[in-house]
């Protein structure tokens, strides 16, 4: 038998019983017109109290990322070696960087975070570094990451039997390792740009311990590739030879940094960018990155609603003399007419199609802008020096300053790759040249016979070609006197002690406002000596759906740069209260 009611219950429950069976009553006695407008005005008022419900719910609601969806990106290449010791290809770095993790992330504005590390201590004079790493950090298979495993990596970078191109960062590097979470490295040095080593990916142990050097450029861990970055390698499609054509990646609910909001990430492989661009315009594929100006003409010219990111890359094109090679261009003066009379913004119009910046010095400067072309100042400078026109020829002559001494003519060649936009502006300038009263001649060379046969034994009067010098703005390689044979990247050959002095300060510098300083009195050095014509830096161009946000590429090395922050980038959305959003940074709109 059920309990009674309590007596106020009942009563209760009576009295509700009554006045519906009222308001029943009164409704059923309604004619059928006023039942039309009752109902009316009933839903009138229930609209409109959802109405107000959603407008208070809109008032207390923002919209957040949501993880889910996916994306699919065509990338040009095909990744060899998924592998940070190894890659070598724009295809290799970009599943490195979404396959594995170092110590530290780069972040898009050229700062760094702390990912697989928890913190780390730089010490005093710069020699030591050590770093703790975080707990419960694990790769893809589920294994701890451990000291061992970053001691493991660093030591087979430097071992000279892999031949591995990180080789380099790592020479005269001793690693300790003080206990499971903590590594130190000991440089012989201060060297300020080392912590950009520091995001280099981290190789598990356990799986790579077992292969000798010579058996890891083989392994099929290069393609089935284990990590501990922001996405796991799911599936690998491939073709009957073997050959992959699409990696499918899933975000890693592991990640140190929090697993990213896209699920699923497709990488899809072109032989070359026309096939590339001809998916993009197919919605085969919804991204492509690194495309070229005459690429992204084309897709604007298809569709002008063509999403394209634009980001600044950290490279510096310029024509780079060779003093020791030809006589003229020992003449100073020469050097400056050259500099006067190129026009910067012509070839980024021409030749770029608008995809670049002026470059007015060693650095890549999103903001630059080059000085006026001056034809007549350019003259001046010749004829001051003695230079004169040969009325027959249309060339610059300079007589000997003896009776019977010949005269030097104004000629020289440019040496470039022959590459479509490097073709293109080296007879810009030759055009532009040979109107001023210059003789020239453009050889081109196929990339590789460029580096082998004209650069490395400096065969060339100037040499019209590009310096990637990355976002530590570590520019001893490039013009350092030290560096002016091979294997060293000092292509004009250039000595001058103060500057030397300058970049050797540079490299050890502890403040950003010292290291500028003395970059602002080297650039001071270089505009004087004129041992080049920096003439642009170009533009790095990703198209992306409109779905895809949360993109911010900051300035671009190599094209893998522009997945830095890929863990923030979603496809999706949900509306939540704001008193449940613990991260306001992750808040989209707030109505």
């Amino acid at each position: 038998m059920e309990p009674k009611l309590p007596i106020l219950d009942a009563l209760t429950r009576h009295r509700t019983t009554k006045h519906l069976e009222k308001a029943d009553n009164v409704v059923r006695s309604f004619s059928i017109t006023e039942k039309v407008i009752f109902l009316v005005l009933l839903a009138i008022f229930t609209g409109s109290v959802l109405s107000l419900i959603g407008k208070v719910s809109d008032a207390f609601s923002v919209t957040v990322p949501h993880h889910g969806g996916e994306l699919t990106e065509g990338i040009v290449g095909t990744p060899r070696f998924i592998n940070p010791l190894l890659a070598t290809s724009d295809a290799d770095r970009d599943l490195v960087e979404l396959v594995y993790s170092g110590l530290l992330k780069s972040e898009p504005d050229g700062s760094f975070t702390p990912d697989l590390a928890k913190s780390y201590q730089v010490s005093a004079d710069g020699l030591s570094y050590t770093f703790e790493l975080r707990d419960n950090i694990t790769f893809h298979d589920g294994t701890p990451v451990t000291a061992d495993d970053v001691k493991f990596t660093i030591e087979k970078a430097q071992d000279p039997a892999l031949k591995s191109p990180r080789r380099v960062n790592w020479e005269g590097v001793t690693v300790e390792e003080t206990n499971p979470r903590t590594i130190v490295f000991h440089l012989k040095q201060a060297y300020a740009p080392f912590i950009n080593n520091l995001t280099l990916g981290i190789l598990p142990e356990h799986i790579w311990k077992s292969l000798t050097v010579d058996q890891m450029p083989f392994s099929a861990l290069n393609t089935n590739a284990i990590g501990s970055g922001p996405f796991i390698i799911d599936s690998v499609t491939k073709t009957s030879d073997g050959l992959p054509t699409q990696f499918t990646l899933v975000s890693n609910s592991h990640y140190a940094l929090g697993e990213p909001y896209i699920k699923t990430l497709n990488i899809k492989l072109f032989g070359n960018e026309e096939s590339m661009i001809s998916a993009l315009k197919a919605k085969t594929i919804e991204s492509a990155s690194n495309i070229s100006p005459a690429s992204a003409q084309s897709l604007v010219a298809e569709n002008r609603n063509t999403n394209i990111v634009v980001s600044p890359l950290t490279r510096v094109f310029g024509i780079f003399f060779n003093q020791s090679q030809d006589e003229v261009l020992a003449h100073k003066e020469v050097r400056k007419a050259l500099n006067l009379i190129t026009d910067r913004n012509d070839i980024i119009s021409s030749v770029l199609q608008g995809y670049g910046v002026p470059a007015t010095g060693p650095l890549a400067e999103s903001t630059s802008t080059s000085d006026d072309v001056s034809t007549s100042t350019a003259q001046s400078v010749l004829a001051k020096a003695g230079w004169k026109i040969n009325p027959s020829t249309g060339i610059y002559e300079l007589k000997g300053k003896t009776k019977g001494t010949a005269s030097t003519t104004l000629a020289l060649s440019i040496s470039t790759a022959n590459i479509p936009e490097l073709i293109l502006a080296a007879k810009e300038i030759e055009e532009s040249w040979k109107n001023f009263g210059i003789q020239v001649d453009i050889r081109a060379f196929e990339p590789s016979d460029l580096n082998q046969s004209v650069i490395r034994p400096r065969k060339y009067d100037a040499l019209l070609f590009g310096l990637v010098t990355g976002k530590n703005s570590d520019l001893y390689p490039f013009w350092h006197s030290s560096q002016r044979n091979d294997p060293g990247l000092n292509i004009s050959l250039y000595t001058n002690q103060k500057a030397d002095k300058l970049l050797e300060k540079m490299r050890v510098a502890t403040s950003t406002d010292t290291e500028t300083a003395e970059y602002n009195q080297f650039k001071t050095e270089l505009d004087n000596d004129i041992p080049a014509l920096f003439l642009w830096s170009p533009e790095f161009l990703y198209v992306i759906p409109d779905k895809l946000h949360g993109v911010n590429l900051g300035e671009i090395t190599t094209s893998s740069d522009r997945f830095l922050g890929v863990e923030k980038w979603y496809v999706s959305t949900d509306r939540v209260w704001d008193i449940f959003v613990k991260d306001k940074t992750n808040i989209i709109q707030n109505n």
